[in-house]
């Protein structure tokens, strides 16, 4: 009796090896069958995520391609060093000087620009560096002269972290007469905060301070976090900020998805996408957050300073 229950128990635990077996065999199949989807990496601005577009347009374009998208957030500066370093397939970035030489050194290619919008300087309504009406480069150097006058009154709050936003401040500083070097010596009331555009607005609000921002980002930490700061210069032409999306070009790092990366660029400046861009935040804001590169087209937008020929922008990749 005891060696017949022993042989039925030793039976069972045979049959369930075999059925475990069996399960794991067809798990691995359905494995097989399912593998995942591939993964296409983008450093892109933190604009674009502080505004939450990327959260709108990632699952549209994933379920377009069949990808899997890997996304950092990043100022330009870092985003552009991912590209070098090939640790991603695509850039999106705004700041056309450095994507030039990114560019020219080879890295990327298929530049192709698919939305803009503005900067501008904002601070307390009480203004105590008298910057309302001015213009940018006029702002600037009133800041300059009351903070040095009054370092515990009047902050200015500088992105400080090689951003497209941080080399437009310095290309203002520059156009109004200073060396960028020298504003960064100049004292306290000079703020370098290395952090991005969402951040720096929470600590220009607390501080009460001046600070350049895209209006896009202003607009929804202002509706998000209720800011105590306000627009006071938005109207200069040299507050045009253009966004353009670059592939990493595959003679470089030949691990790059290239492929991938000019589907997703034409994609952009796709009318499916354009129109999307140029609604999007509009129902929240009572304006749209960006504009799609194409209304650049029809109202004059496209002559300023930072688009390039129109040919550059509107030719899908081949």
């Amino acid at each position: 009796m005891k060696r017949t229950f022993i042989c039925l128990v030793s039976l069972l635990a045979v049959l369930s090896l075999l059925a475990g077996c069996a399960a794991s065999s067809s798990t691995d199949t359905e494995y097989r069958l399912h593998d995942p989807l591939p993964r296409f990496r983008i450093a892109t601005t933190t604009s674009l995520y502080d505004t939450g577009l990327w959260y709108h347009l990632e699952p549209i374009f994933e379920e377009k391609a069949g990808v899997e998208l890997d996304i950092i957030y990043a100022g330009t500066g870092i985003a552009l060093e991912y590209g070098r370093r090939g640790d991603v397939d695509a850039v999106i970035v705004h700041d056309r000087e450095a994507e030039d030489k990114f560019i020219a050194e080879g890295y990327g290619i298929n530049r192709r620009n698919f939305g803009y919008n503005f900067f501008l300087i904002a601070g307390p309504s009480s203004d105590p560096a008298g910057i309302r009406g001015s213009t940018a480069t006029e702002a600037l150097s009133k800041i300059y002269d009351a903070g040095m006058k009054n370092p515990g009154l009047v902050k200015f709050i500088s992105r400080g972290d090689n951003s497209g936003t941080h080399t437009k401040e310095k290309l203002i500083w520059k156009e109004a007469g200073f060396d960028y070097e020298d504003v960064q010596r100049s004292g306290g009331w000079y703020v370098e905060a290395g952090k991005g555009m969402g951040p720096c607005l929470l600590m220009a609000n607390e501080m009460q301070g001046y600070v350049l921002a895209d209006i896009s980002t202003f607009l929804a930490y202002n509706r998000k976090s209720n800011l105590n700061i306000e627009p006071l210069i938005e109207q200069d032409s040299i507050f045009l900020n253009v966004y353009a999306a670059i592939a990493i070009n595959p003679e470089k790092h030949g691990n790059v998805k290239i492929d991938i990366a000019n589907e997703f660029i034409n994609w952009l400046i796709s009318p499916e996408v354009q129109e999307i861009i140029g609604v999007y935040g509009a129902a929240e804001y009572g304006r749209s957050l960006f504009n799609p590169i194409g209304r650049g087209l029809e109202d004059g937008s496209a002559n300023l300073p930072g688009f390039p020929p129109v040919e550059d922008y509107t030719r899908p990749v081949p």
